[in-house]
Order: C-alpha cells, then structure tokens, then sequence
C-alpha cells in the first residue's frame, strides 16, 4: 500500500513537471517572436495582413483615441523601445516621435510616399497643429501610397523573419491585388457623378478627392481642432444649399456640434467619413480592416455625390 502511495505520488510530480515544462516551452515561443511596433491603423492593417501571427504586433495608437494628441504611456513606451522595428506615420502626425529614444529599426514611412502640399491658406491651422512645413499626413487615403508602404514593410518582415519571406510574399500578392481592387471600384463607382464636392468638418481627403476628381469644401480646413468662423458656417450652409447637397459629414473624434448646425440649417442629413488615422472601438471590435472602412466611405461618397 505504502509502494502504492509512493508511485502515485511520483506520477502527480512528474505530470506536474511535465505541464510546467510545457508552459515554459510554450513561452518561450511566444517571446522569440519579433516585435514590431505600429503607429496608425492603415499601417497596422497592412502589418496584420502580412505578418499574421509571426510577429508580436503592437498597436501604438489605442483604437477609439484621437492620433492627433495621442502621447503614449510609460508602460507603452518601454514595449516600443523593446521592438526590432518600429514604423510610424510621420509627417507631422505623431509629435511623440520627437526625441523619442528608438533601440531597434525605426522607419518614419511619410519619407517613402508621395506627399502632397497644403495650401498656403486655409491650412495654417493644419501646419500649427500638427507641426508640419508644408505637407498633408493623411497619405494613406491614396492607395498606390498604401502599395508603396506594403511593399516596404515587406522587406522589412523578411529581414526580421527571414524564414517566413514565403509567406509575407504570399500575403502581399493577395493584399496588394484587394488595394489595386479597391482602388479601381472608387475609379469605377465615382466616374458617373452628378455633383462634384462634399462638405466635411475637417478635410482629411484630399487624396482621395485628387485621385478621384471630387471637391472637398471643410468646415475648418484640415486642423480638427480649429474652431470654424461664423462667416464659413454661413458660406457652406449656401453651398449646401445651392449645389443641392444632400449630406454632410464629420468624423468620430472632433466635436459633431458645428457640422450638425449647418444640417439643421440647410435641412439636409449627417454622416460619420472615415479619414482612418484611427478606428474607433466598435470598428476595432468588428475586427473591420482599411478596405471594408474605405468600401464603407466610398458607398457614403457616391450617395452625396449622386453617383450612377
């Protein structure tokens, strides 16, 4: 009985040993992986298509908050710093950036896009805001820049990943061929419009407005933050009005309450555009990526803009 008792005993060690050996194998697993630390969302979404679970993948920018005063905590910031690499949206976008102690590879990925220039009025708000010399950051609405990004953060992965470049090649060709896709859809859908501008409280779209031959009139010009003339209220309320616009927009993270006055005056409805520097926290638990955001954008466009 007593040789009974010794042998059970010996069991429950050894399996107990056994499960704490698998734990710490498990572990160690999942810390070999590389991290790599992400600033926006349209840059994460193409990190998470590519990467998949090879690497750690850190969203710098929490889902639900402003990019434009974002600033991380010391908690986030020792994770960033723990990274192999790095990529942040640059062109102003993250005033954090400035100073920031980076150990591994870090890339600010507006130094490999085409950028376009900001107007020498109505954007000054736009340049104090965010810092910047004479350049819109919201490069990402323009797909052939989210090619460019894709195909640089590919080689990127390779280099700190290398046995899984088979898969990364893989994952671009399919990401790529879904922007391209994309890409021809908002050519196709906004070719046959009867209107030609949208009405928005912060113009974040002039790429896509370039691209795709529309006008974007902004109610405070591209700085969200700026407080809009009693005189520009007026002036769009008119347009609306002239022009027979049916729809107004705003975005999640500024104040609706402007934007929403001259709806009420011109008597038309309002709508949520979506810039995508960040996704908002229902978007991010719908698990909804860059392409059904912009699909989402690109059906509000068409219905102001009275596409065929």
């Amino acid at each position: 009985m007593k040789n009974f008792r010794n042998i059970i005993f010996v069991l429950v060690i050894s399996t107990f040993v056994l499960v704490m050996i698998k734990q710490d194998s498990q572990k160690e697993v999942v810390s070999s992986k590389p991290i790599v630390s992400i600033s926006t969302f349209s840059l994460y979404d193409i990190a998470k298509h590519i990467a998949g679970d090879s690497v750690e993948l850190v969203m710098i920018l929490p889902f639900g908050v402003d990019p434009h005063s974002f600033e991380p905590t010391p908690k986030l910031m020792a994770k960033i710093s723990e990274s192999s690499l790095v990529v942040y949206s640059g062109a102003g976008l993250e005033p954090w950036t400035d100073g920031f102690d980076f150990r591994g590879k870090v890339i600010d990925m507006s130094k490999y896009v085409k950028l376009r220039k900001l107007g020498l009025h109505h954007d000054e708000h736009h340049k104090e805001a965010h810092k910047l010399g004479s350049v819109d950051p919201h490069y990402w609405l323009d797909i052939s820049n989210m090619i460019l990004v894709t195909n640089l953060m590919v080689n990127e992965f390779i280099k700190i990943s290398p046995k899984n470049k088979e898969l990364y090649l893989k994952n671009q060709n399919n990401y790529i061929k879904s922007l391209k896709k994309l890409d021809n859809d908002y050519r196709k859908t906004l070719s046959t419009c009867q209107g030609d501008t949208i009405i928005v409280n912060h113009n974040a779209f002039s790429y896509m407005a370039n691209n795709y031959h529309f006008h974007v009139e902004a109610l405070s010009g591209l700085s969200p933050e700026a407080q809009p003339s009693a005189k520009k209220m007026i002036e769009l309320v008119e347009h609306v009005k002239e022009h027979n616009i049916s729809t107004v927009f705003f975005e999640s993270f500024v104040s609706d309450k402007a934007i929403k006055s001259i709806a009420s005056e011109a008597k038309v409805s309002v709508d949520i555009l979506q810039p995508l520097g960040n996704i908002t926290a229902d978007e991010a638990k719908q698990n909804l990526s860059f392409e059904d955001i912009m699909r989402r954008n690109l059906k509000k466009i068409a219905k102001a803009l009275k596409c065929h």
